[in-house]
């Protein structure tokens, strides 16, 4: 399985971006895929995940950030609201079919 990541880029707080990932390979709807993130000098960590059993966001993103999946394509996509300073980070397109694979990083910048 390969992840193609694209989207992102500089937006000033308040703003709207949109992430989207397509992902080649064998992959079926009920294998889990989504988003995580990675701040400068944290962990990475769970954005939204999309599941055989639902979706998964963090609290941090609730109500602001909401993730869609197209089956038949292989793309999930993130629709990014509100967004806030701390929401600046690598975000991580992430699809698990028996082990997870990982995207190429993109780079959400928030300008306060």
């Amino acid at each position: 399985v390969q992840l193609q990541a694209s989207g992102g880029g500089l937006v000033q707080a308040g703003g709207s971006l949109s992430l989207s990932c397509a992902a080649s390979g064998t992959i079926f709807g009920f294998n889990p895929m989504g988003w995580y993130r990675q701040a400068a000098g944290k962990q990475r960590e769970l954005v939204a995940m999309n599941s055989g059993r639902g979706t998964t966001y963090a609290d941090s993103v609730k109500g602001r950030f909401s993730i869609s999946r197209d089956r038949a394509k292989n793309t999930v996509t993130l629709q990014m609201n509100s967004l806030k300073p701390e929401d600046t980070a690598v975000y991580y397109c992430k699809a698990t079919v028996a082990r997870d694979y990982w995207g190429k990083g993109t780079q959400v910048t928030v300008s306060s």
